[in-house]
Parts: C-alpha cells; structure tokens; sequence
C-alpha cells in the first residue's frame, strides 16, 4: 500500500491546546498579530514623521523671526 492509501480522514481542527475549534474559517478575519504589529509601527512611523515635519516648520519660522527684515545699513 502507499502512504496515501493509509492516510484517512483528515483529523478536525484543534485550537492549538487539542480542542476541536468549532469555527476554523473565523479566524481568517481576525488580524494576525503581525499584521497588527506592522499597522501599529506604521501608525507610529507616520506619527513620528508628522512630529518632525512640525518640528522643522517651528525651526523655521523661528529662524526667520529672529532674523527679521534686515535694514540696509545707513548710508552716511
């Protein structure tokens, strides 16, 4: 006999601990941890971007006000 010919039914679905599952399929919309973690790092990520991108307009305009309009000096 071949291994296939031995093989039978396939045996239920166990939640990990070797418990039937009773809804394997719901699970698939359930978002893997992974998954989960990359959404929150990108979550983060753009988070922290934004901040910088604010930082450096504050820069900026900091930079421009202490500058301020400058004078041509005075011609005697």
């Amino acid at each position: 006999m071949s291994e296939s010919e031995n093989k039978g039914p396939a045996p239920p679905a166990t939640d990990g601990a070797g418990r039937n599952d009773p809804a394997p399929a719901s699970r698939e919309h359930q978002a893997a941890p992974p998954t989960q973690g990359m959404r929150t790092v990108g979550q983060r990520r753009r988070d922290a971007e934004q901040k910088l991108e604010e930082h450096q307009q504050e820069a900026r305009h900091k930079t421009e006000a202490e500058d301020g309009p400058e004078e041509p000096p005075a011609s005697q």
